[in-house]
């Protein structure tokens, strides 16, 4: 009867350390992707960039951290062609906007997960974009061996003022919105 004791209370460790055993799971930056929109007054552009290392850390099943680092210098405009695409493209990477010469690469850390259900998370992280680092809050939802999410970032909190009418006056139909969107598809 001991050894069944002993026994037990050894399966019940080794359940429970199963359980809450951390995983880290490296993303497959080929088959992730980031989509952008940014938004002015006259209209919309869109395009992707690319990650260019990232991982989710699960405890058991649920999820329990990420980071990631993005390659700002793929910034790519998808919705312009020629001269018109080249020009916006090459905006996007001065220092007007993202400054990418000084700073290639942005990054986001998970910093706290509270589980929302049906494998739904809000996930509090800093974004660092330019050198600067800003919380952010967002879902993420996590399926098999992918991940989505949608962020909403404010440019100018990165010191990203360009055209922002929260800067400047009389921009007209030349302002561009302070926020812009990123969906986020993960494969890992």
């Amino acid at each position: 009867m001991k050894n069944f004791k002993t026994i037990a209370v050894a399966f019940l460790t080794l359940v429970s350390f199963a359980v809450n055993a951390q995983t880290t799971k490296k993303v497959n930056v080929e088959k992730s992707k980031i989509e952008w929109i940014g938004k002015k007054v006259t209209g919309q552009h869109n395009g992707t960039i690319n990650l260019k290392d990232g991982a989710l850390v699960f405890k058991g099943k649920k999820l329990a951290g990420g980071n990631f680092t993005v390659d700002m210098t793929s910034i790519n405009t998808t919705d312009l062609e020629g001269g018109m695409k080249g020009k916006l493209d090459g905006h996007l990477k001065s220092e007007d906007f993202f400054g990418v010469e000084s700073h290639p690469t942005s990054t986001l850390v998970f910093k706290t997960i509270a589980d929302k259900g049906n494998n739904v998370y809000t996930v509090t992280a800093d974004l660092e974009i330019k050198g600067k680092t800003n919380p952010i809050v967002f879902d993420i939802t996590v399926n098999k061996d992918t991940a989505t999410a949608k962020l909403i970032v404010d440019r100018t909190k990165y010191d990203i003022k360009y055209g922002s009418g929260s800067f400047f006056d009389n921009l007209g139909d030349k302002t561009i919105y302070d926020d812009f969107e990123l969906n986020v598809t993960l494969s890992f």
